[in-house]
């Protein structure tokens, strides 16, 4: 071992430490103390102070700081994906203060609610809880989250951390998480958390078939690299200007993500913009595994290649261990050690790390604010508002004769199970058993029935005598971690266990039947859609603290359901029609119906945005748009307006009149799909190109859905990765949420114009 293995094995005892003291600190009379300075100067003053081996020990997550400068340890690894959550660098007590912070549902189901303005809601709730934790010296104050890989295929066992899987969708979706997180887009003077958009690229597979994340090589075609996986990276780095990105495990067309120069430099560098004020961290062991897992090269070699492609930290130790055998032989330069700890600083700088507490709005929050009642009622409404009705012949909302409810099904009595990946301690959560006898108009029968992947029936029995006695019943089963989670992909994507065959059996008592599918992950519910002797079926996700209570609410109607599914729920047979590895999105004969509701040809079981109400609605386009548009005029328009980029500039708003006629006050979500031949063959069968969510609308009233249409997300994407707008009829579809649609037809002119064009190998 040389004498730089022997420095920088010593820096790794350093232990976890507070704020930097830049009133009588060794750093005091250094620029990086003075909150007047540019922060790009003062991240350069700091890190120039710092010696070889200091660089290179404080390169990964666990970060020892630097003593002799009065800089603390700090870990780098903290979550945030519904809530502040548990990690390695959060600290919670076992009691009182600081031993719990909110827990919103789980991605999934708050992207189901189509709802823009909640997402930014809870996410500033969410950044406040982080922050009040990290001015305790609790946490960290960088939060990897969101997940924006888009849910490709129903077997992912990671799909509930994301918003679904429409590109469009996840990328509104990013936007305002990483808004709501970082304090605004780009904000001044201070960030209020560092905000990470998580895996590039490509990354939906944990463990299928033997087909490790580690070792697996996604084979990615440029026009869906373009058209489907990076759109929301785009949003998150280019539009919202999130703080940092984090690379994935596997590898994109043969060379693994952490060192993919193409991916890392090319794209999210050059093409959309991460500067030096931000950084690039390797998911855990992701370095290692491009030694250990991929073979891709040794592991010297591969901390140093990872360095040199812009890795800028290691969430793991493979860099610590490494780059001093990497500068021993020449592989890396103190230039590149240099730059990677000068982003890192760089990003503390922006949230005020070095600056007096007195001067920050965000360095004042504490346990006060934490877990409010404005935060636990957001939980609430978040839940509500994601719930999705698939079925109802009139069952629900249940009435006030229905005082005898059977609750039965393994998630019946489920608390920390409805939490989701990433969880954290919660100030209380709901059981849906609990709801209801808290509710005190019910008199309820209890019954496991049995487990969520068990085929014991020893249970069956209690569950049919409550059954009987009952003058309705409810049934809450699905998925919980033990069956989709991080490594852990699923096989099959049915019922799990015996729990099928319970609902069967209940079905033959022959009173009012409710079944609730909770998870985050879909099931093939044909069987339950298609049976009249089930009534009705509500997907309620993973919906966390107040889950019960919001499922509560909306069975008996004190809350209308309106949310849509955020993904397409495949038959059973999908399985085995197209191998989870086969990252194309196009149908292709014999081997791939297509994936998502795009470019799927089989039929759905429910799809991509079905939901139904407890009342009806008429529907009326305003006409006060054009029908037709020339592609220069377009074009030029975007040049010359405020668009940042081409392909956010506007084609118009297009407006529906949207009208209860039934009895119950109830949201609506719009949602405006495209249809097109124009353009490269095959077509997509239908885009998404706008939404948004009407609250409130009482009967007999109207309430206008504006839905503002971009170029780029009408354009279609070339089998090089531009976007192009070409000459055309476009059918905008307006979805009414159970199957049917409200057409209207528009016309581009002209010539075809790329608006965006695609970087290249």
């Amino acid at each position: 071992m040389s004498s730089l293995l022997l420095v920088v094995a010593f820096f790794a005892l350093v232990s976890r430490g507070a704020f930097p003291d830049c009133k009588h600190g060794p750093l005091a009379g250094n620029l990086v103390c003075d909150p007047n300075a540019p922060a790009l100067d003062r991240a350069r003053a700091v890190v120039a102070e710092f010696t070889v081996p200091e660089l290179i020990q404080n390169i990964g997550n666990e970060s020892p700081g630097v003593a002799r400068l009065g800089l603390s340890a700090y870990n780098w690894w903290n979550e945030a994906l519904h809530g502040f959550g548990g990690s390695p660098g959060s600290i919670f007590s076992s009691s009182g203060e600081f031993s719990y912070s909110t827990s919103f549902p789980a991605p999934i189901l708050m992207a189901a609610a189509f709802d823009d303005e909640l997402i930014l809601n809870v996410s500033t709730i969410v950044s406040t809880e982080a922050r009040a934790f990290h001015n305790a010296n609790r946490s960290g104050i960088d939060f990897y989250s969101p997940n924006v890989n888009p849910f490709r295929d129903p077997r992912w066992g990671r799909g509930q951390e994301t918003p679904g899987e429409d590109p469009f969708h996840v990328g509104r979706y990013v936007h305002q998480y990483i808004t709501g997180m970082q304090g605004g887009v780009n904000p001044k003077p201070y960030l209020k958390v560092i905000a990470d958009c998580k895996h590039w690229a490509a990354y939906d597979v944990e463990n299928w078939h033997g087909n490790d994340r580690g070792a697996f090589n996604a084979i990615v075609s440029t026009q869906d690299l373009a058209e489907y996986y990076s759109p929301s990276f785009q949003s998150c780095v280019r539009d919202a200007k999130a703080a940092s990105v984090m690379c994935s495990y596997n590898r994109v067309n043969d060379v693994p993500s952490c060192v993919n120069d193409y991916l890392l430099q090319a794209l999210v560098r050059d093409f959309w913009g991460l500067g030096d004020e931000q950084w690039i961290v390797g998911d855990y062991g992701a370095v290692g595994t491009i030694a250990w897992g991929h073979r891709y090269t040794g592991i010297v070699n591969a901390s140093a290649l990872a360095l040199k492609a812009g890795l800028d930290i290691d969430l793991g130790t493979d860099l610590q261990n490494n780059l001093a055998q990497a500068m021993n032989e020449s592989l890396i330069s103190e230039d590149d050690l240099r730059r990677a700890l000068f982003r890192q600083y760089n990003s503390l700088i922006r949230t005020g790390f070095f600056d007096p507490p007195e001067i920050q709005p965000y360095r004042q929050l504490g346990w006060s604010d934490v877990n409010t009642p404005q935060a636990q009622d957001l939980a609430y409404r978040a839940a509500v508002q994601g719930m999705v009705l698939l079925k109802n012949d009139g069952t629900l909302p249940l009435n006030s004769s229905a005082f005898k409810v059977a609750l039965i099904g393994p998630f019946s009595n489920a608390t920390s199970q409805m939490q989701s990946s990433y969880a954290q301690p919660a100030p209380f959560v709901i059981s849906p058993l609990q709801a209801f006898r808290d509710a005190g108009s019910f008199k309820v029968a209890w019954a496991y029935g049995t487990a969520i992947n068990s085929t014991d029936t020893s249970g069956f029995a209690a569950a049919i005598e409550a059954a009987q006695n009952s003058d309705v019943i409810v049934y809450a089963g699905g998925m919980d971690l033990s069956i989709e989670d991080e490594q852990r992909d699923r096989e099959e994507i049915i019922w799990p266990g015996n729990q099928l065959d319970l609902i069967k059996v209940l079905a033959e008592v022959g009173k009012p039947f409710i079944v609730v599918s909770i998870g985050g992950g879909q099931v093939d519910c044909s069987w339950l859609r298609d049976d009249d002797r089930v009534n009705s079926l509500v997907w309620a996700g993973l919906p966390s603290q107040s889950g019960g209570t919001a499922l509560l609410d909306i069975l008996t109607g004190k809350q209308a359901p309106a949310g849509r599914l955020p993904v397409t729920q495949y038959p059973a047979s999908y399985v085995d029609e197209v191998p989870m590895t086969d990252m194309s999105l196009r149908p292709k004969e014999g081997s791939s119906p297509g994936r998502t509701y795009k470019w799927y040809t089989g039929e759905a079981v429910y799809e991509f945005g079905f939901g139904l109400h407890y009342t009806t609605f008429r529907f009326a386009w305003v006409d006060n748009t054009a029908t037709s548009y020339d592609i220069q005029e377009l074009v030029a328009a975007a040049e010359s307006s405020d668009a940042p980029y081409p392909d956010v500039a506007i084609l118009d708003t297009f407006e529906v009149e949207v009208t209860n006629t039934g009895g119950v006050t109830s949201d609506f979500v719009a949602l405006l799909f495209s249809r097109t031949e124009a353009g490269p063959s095959p077509a997509p069968l239908k885009e998404l190109v706008s939404y948004t969510r009407l609250r409130g609308i009482a009967p007999a009233q109207s309430a206008i859905a504006s839905l503002e249409v971009t170029l780029g997300s009408i354009a279609r994407t070339d089998e090089q990765g531009n976007k192009v707008l070409y000459p055309g009829e476009y059918e905008l579809l307006f979805d009414l949420g159970s199957g049917g649609a409200n057409r209207k037809t528009v016309i581009l002119t002209g010539k075809e114009a790329r608006i965006l064009a695609w970087p290249q190998i």
